[in-house]
């Protein structure tokens, strides 16, 4: 399998992407991003939804994505400035 093919683990993978790319859009760091999607991937363990080599394949394609640079942009539309800068204070 080089895919995910259930469409549950389809949706759930469709929700963290977005999930991180909100993250991303408030500056957090991928060491963030990572605690967020290991809170999200032990969350669906524990609830048993998926089958395990389901779940399993969803978290080495979780790896992968959160770990390459090319997933997300930046809060300004620029990939140079992704995890750099923070909000100016109000």
């Amino acid at each position: 399998m080089t895919a995910l093919d259930d469409p549950a683990a389809i949706r759930h993978f469709q929700s963290l992407c977005d999930a991180c790319q909100d993250l991303t859009n408030r500056y957090h760091s991928p060491s963030e991003l990572r605690i967020y999607a290991d809170g999200y991937l032990h969350a669906l363990r524990r609830s048993s939804t998926l089958d395990p080599r389901v779940l399993h394949r969803l978290e080495q394609l979780i790896d992968r994505w959160i770990l390459d640079p090319s997933s997300f942009i930046g809060p300004d539309g620029d990939v140079s400035t992704l995890y750099m800068r923070r909000p100016e204070a109000f």
